[in-house]
């Protein structure tokens, strides 16, 4: 049996989940671990999370056991001092690199990742687009709002619609993740990724989306070419990522969020932009990164198309 950890916000969550559905696409038997989310666990974390993976309509989801998660991570002194001389001994494999083509070969193995990387389930992104499935809004105003945006997203100025999200919040107010997220998804970025769509699109309309609405209402304040998006809170934020799915264009932070709004866009006409690198302490090297992130726009901190 193969289990994987769920853990962290929604982005990382949806792709642990893909890692999972990846395996079992490959005949593998394969769980999922929800007790990272257990009350007992969450107690004192900076930021304690929930498993939003729930708040998907009907999805197919197979929960291991506490004894079967147990047999793997419930080790004595003489198995971990062993799996510490003898790597190759140990059942639990975490995640150091940005891609490891080997997991896809395991058969017997408690995996702790996030497993980002595009290349790992690229060939069964339709099925994920199939399955992840948007609750509906707790406020029939704002479904019938977000309905009516989804709607003009696809429709706009012949569907020249771009979604640029603006992670903020705890990027910018928590200083480990500011040194390990800052200075990222730049200005420099963010101009570089605008010229790059109103070259192929004068017309383009940009739909924005922060946790800083006030940031991001002072940063592109012509509404005649930039809406801001507000109303998809709390337990309905998820809607945010709906709605991105809807734009011709999706310019991403460094942010798993956005990339997943890039991810679920089933538009045929689609361009999805990103930044190069995802943390400041990545090793990002071009001709491995566009292998990984095939048919994205790749462009760094200084505006650099790579």
């Amino acid at each position: 049996m193969i289990i994987v950890r769920v853990a962290g916000g929604l982005g990382n969550q949806m792709q642990q989940y893909a890692m999972y559905r990846k395996l079992k696409s490959l005949g593998k038997n394969v769980k999922l671990d929800l007790s990272w989310f257990d009350a007992d666990n969450q107690k004192g974390l900076a930021a304690p999370r929930q498993c939003e993976l729930k708040l998907f309509k009907n999805l197919p989801m197979d929960i291991c056991l506490v004894d079967e998660r147990d047999k793997y991570i419930k080790r004595n002194v003489l198995v971990k001092a062993l799996n510490k001389l003898v790597p190759a001994t140990s059942k639990i494999f975490e995640e150091s690199r940005m891609y490891h083509p080997e997991v896809l070969d395991f058969e017997d193995k408690y995996l702790k990742g996030f497993f980002l990387c595009n290349k790992y389930y690229a060939d069964i992104m339709p099925d994920l687009q199939n399955d992840f499935v948007f609750p509906t809004h707790s406020d029939d105003r704002m479904q019938k709002r977000n309905e009516a945006l989804m709607e003009e997203m696809m429709s706009i100025n012949g569907g020249e619609s771009v979604s640029i999200h603006l992670r903020r919040g705890d990027y910018i107010t928590q200083k480990a993740n500011l040194d390990l997220f800052g200075n990222i998804a730049t200005d420099e970025y963010y101009d570089a990724a605008v010229s790059y769509v109103l070259d192929k699109s004068p017309d383009a309309h940009f739909y924005i989306f922060s946790n800083d609405p006030e940031y991001a209402m002072n940063k592109y304040p012509d509404r005649d070419r930039y809406t801001i998006v507000t109303g998809n809170d709390g337990p309905d934020s998820l809607l945010d990522m709906q709605l991105m799915s809807k734009c011709k264009y999706n310019i991403c932070a460094n942010s798993t969020f956005s990339f997943w709004g890039a991810r679920l866009n089933t538009r045929k006409d689609k361009v999805m932009i990103r930044t190069y690198k995802m943390r400041n302490n990545q090793e990002v090297q071009t001709e491995p990164m566009h292998d990984y992130w095939q048919n994205w726009v790749l462009i760094d901190e200084n505006g650099i198309i790579k």
